[in-house]
């Protein structure tokens, strides 16, 4: 069952076996604010055992990059605004992925990891990449990083 991410009232629907659910719910929350004010977009997550074709979309460009997590998915959602697609996979660790893939522009392709307040860098990301910190209202102190999809998914 769907489930449209409410910005201004945060709710951990969806998350609750999380250990930074709260923190995790602030980032998808973050997440729904900055679609709808660009985009006006709502933001509508489905439950990761309703989404296994989002799952192995993005476990597949994942590969790329050889990683694979052991963190179990909780939610997931996929849609297109403009002419980008994203999919967005929220893990029980606090983990959030999105993968923003340009329909006409192979130059504008990529996966960003951002990691919840309070949770450690999961071990399939430490050694590879560096995170950047950024602040939010919603979600604490949010860390994050990224890589440029090379591929054609």
């Amino acid at each position: 069952m769907s489930y449209i991410v409410d910005f201004k009232n945060v709710s951990t629907v969806g998350l609750e076996s999380s250990p930074v659910a709260e923190a995790l719910a602030g980032l998808r929350a973050n997440e729904a604010r900055y679609f709808m004010n660009k985009y006006k977009h709502e933001f509508t997550v489905v439950p990761a055992s309703e989404s296994q074709e989002n799952l192995d979309y993005v476990n597949q460009i994942l590969k790329e990059r050889d990683i694979a997590f052991a963190a179990k998915p909780l939610e997931t959602s996929r849609f297109q605004v403009e002419n980008i697609q994203f999919t967005y996979v929220f893990y029980e660790d606090g983990l959030g992925i999105n993968v923003m893939y340009t329909v006409d522009d192979p130059k504008k392709r990529a996966v960003g990891f951002k990691l919840s307040e309070g949770m450690e860098i999961p071990k399939e990301l430490e050694a590879k990449f560096k995170f950047a910190r950024q602040k939010s209202k919603l979600a604490g102190t949010i860390r994050g990083s990224f890589f440029v999809i090379k591929g054609q998914y």
